[in-house]
């Protein structure tokens, strides 16, 4: 396979597929080569084949970067670990619908559970964040009639005031010919604008993005990459040079993340040893009172999941385990900026509450009222971060000998375990430039003097979801069998080197371009937002009738969206994209029921509910 990839294509250090391959054989591929390099993960050809892939064969997103195949590769690995988790809690076969009732049943016992993946719905689910409707009204629309601020509680507190608050998050040119470097203002822009680059984020005269974006420029202009990389670090900012794939891959802190695998389960060998812990038994559902569904078969039915994160990639992990059937409560802090609009999508089966870990009452009872019952704790801070509130990894390593029953520890960061970076703080726009993803776009684009651009959708914060999902799914597997704790890294700068690898290769020139003609794609420059360049996807699929059917919210149960009639956002109905990975009966076509996976109630507001109204 190494012989049809073209080198340095998109720039040093790249690898261009000279044969193309349809995207639901290259994510066959990829799922192949992502579980043979995976700690852990089965090489049982009986189970690896149960994994099918579907869909349309060219790619419908943006550039060269097989961010689809990868994504769909995870999916597949997500609902095969599922699979073994069914197994273990006596449900190795599929159910299905048959009779008057209506009700899953046992399917016949040489029937055997098939996961099916569609890559299309794949690279759809890298924009689902956005894929909502309120009242049949997409969330673009909404947008762009500004009515979607007024709907939704108020977490960005002035985020995006101004153009110049909006345009501090961009890739901007230095003083060096031809490098780039990525600003981000967390959501905090003035501080970061003030030390970094001493100018304004108040600056009057200043009224339109074009605008904003050539006053930033002039001033980072000022600065080499190296002069700016200080300015930031020193000041504790986030914001990185735009690398190469070589020059990333070359690096310390490069060389660092390669040595571990994408999926980081690690077990927590040194901690005090605990019994393996079984599932717990499956329970009625709600329904069952009506005639409905008997019992809940989920996966992760019973098991009890603590989300501490923010923003995309973190909240990706617990909306994967809830559609599992895990129950999750995030926690949210109330002094921390949020993006409004993530609240239609993340919180899908979710309960919400905001928690003040500065104050010693919102502590103590996180400490002792929901953690001694969590099986797994999601953390998206930096590492340390949480030591001083009782929350890292070995605090809780002794809660788990304490109550003999182990935890699993995920973690979700920009750059990895260990490193010279692995405590800087960073962000999806962080990651894509560091890694490379940012210089492969802006090549892949023609721009001139090396400008840089980011991919166009969230992917990076997406893929380290389904990584972090995907190892917490095979720790609860194997504290099943083998008891203990373990800690899951997932990495966002690691998403990227993986999807950049020569093993998977990039899509050719002419690929891109045909992918272009079709969707005739918008603007995209280094200044871009993430969120610019997220609608800019959107209103190409918009254009396009085939994407546009698909993204038809009023189909019902045969289409891509879950609906539910009323919601938290003002009781109007809300829809979102369903979740990726389908059961499905071998033999049959047939979807499983009773297994999910399937979000049970609508997304809420951050905080909706009050500490003491919460329980598993």
């Amino acid at each position: 396979m190494d012989q049809d990839r073209l080198p340095d294509v998109y720039g040093p250090g790249t690898f261009t597929n000279s044969v193309f391959s349809s995207v639901p054989d290259d994510s066959a591929r990829i799922f192949r080569l992502l579980a043979s390099q995976t700690p852990g993960f089965t090489q049982d050809e009986s189970l690896l084949s149960r994994v099918t892939f579907v869909g349309d064969s060219d790619p419908i997103i943006p550039g060269p970067i097989k961010s689809v195949p990868v994504a769909a590769a995870l999916h597949g690995m997500i609902g095969l670990v599922a699979h073994e988790i069914l197994s273990l809690r006596g449900v190795p076969n599929p159910r299905r619908t048959t009779g008057k009732s209506g009700d899953p049943v046992p399917s016949e016992s040489s029937a055997s559970r098939k996961v099916t993946i569609n890559t299309t719905h794949a690279a759809l689910w890298l924009a689902s964040v956005s894929l909502a409707y309120l009242d049949g009204e997409s969330f673009s629309s909404l947008a762009r009639q500004s009515r979607l601020r007024s709907m939704l509680p108020d977490w960005e507190r002035g985020w995006q005031f101004n153009a110049m608050r909006l345009r501090a998050t961009g890739i901007y040119p230095t003083k060096t010919p031809g490098r780039w470097y990525s600003l981000h203002g967390s959501l905090d822009q003035p501080p970061m604008l003030k030390e970094v680059l001493n100018i304004d984020a108040d600056e009057p005269g200043i009224d339109t993005h074009a605008d904003a974006a050539l006053y930033i420029a002039a001033s980072t202009q000022l600065y080499s990459p190296l002069e700016l990389e200080m300015k930031s670090i020193t000041g504790g900012f986030c914001g990185s040079i735009c690398f190469t794939p070589q020059e990333w891959r070359d690096s310390a802190m490069g060389k660092a993340l390669a040595r571990h695998p994408l999926v980081n389960v690690v077990p927590q060998s040194h901690a005090v040893p605990t019994p393996p812990v079984p599932f717990p038994a499956f329970f009625p559902s709600e329904s069952a009172a009506t005639g409905g569904e008997k019992e809940t078969t989920f996966p992760l039915s019973g098991i009890k999941v603590i989300e501490l994160t923010r923003i995309i990639a973190g909240p990706q992990i617990g909306a994967i385990l809830s559609s599992l059937g895990a129950s999750v409560i995030r926690i949210s802090a109330p002094h921390l900026r949020d993006i409004n609009s993530l609240q239609l999508t993340l919180n899908a089966g979710k309960q919400t509450i905001s928690l003040d870990l500065r104050e010693s009452s919102d502590r103590t009872y996180l400490l002792e009222n929901l953690l001694p019952q969590a099986d797994v704790f999601i953390q998206g801070f930096r590492p340390g971060v949480l030591d001083k509130y009782g929350l890292g990894l070995n605090h809780l390593l002794k809660m788990a000998g304490e109550r003999q029953k182990g935890i699993i520890y995920v973690t979700e960061s920009c750059y990895g375990p260990d490193g010279v970076y692995a405590s800087r703080p960073g962000w999806q726009q962080i990651a894509d430039c560091a890694s490379g993803a940012a210089h492969v776009m802006g090549r892949s684009l023609g721009l001139e003097d090396g400008e840089c651009v980011l991919p166009s959708l969230p992917i990076s914060d997406m893929t380290a979801g389904a990584v972090g999902a995907l190892g917490a799914l095979m720790a609860l597997r194997d504290r099943t069998t083998k008891g203990g704790s373990s800690l899951v890294h997932a990495s966002i700068v690691a998403g990227n080197m993986f999807a950049l690898s020569k093993e998977v290769g990039l899509y050719s020139r002419e690929v891109v371009a045909k992918c272009t003609q079709r969707f005739r794609w918008g603007e995209m420059r280094g200044q871009h937002h993430v969120l610019d360049l997220l609608r800019t996807v959107l209103a190409a699929w918009d254009r396009d009738d085939d994407v546009r059917e698909l993204l038809r919210e009023d189909i019902g149960d045969e289409g891509l969206f879950t609906t539910w009639e009323e919601s938290a956002f003002g009781g109007r109905r809300l829809s979102v994209l369903k979740p990726v990975v389908r059961f499905r009966v071998d033999g049959e076509g047939e979807a499983e029921l009773g297994v999910g996976p399937e979000w049970k109630t609508p997304s809420v507001p951050h905080g909706w509910s009050t500490k003491h109204d919460v329980t598993f």
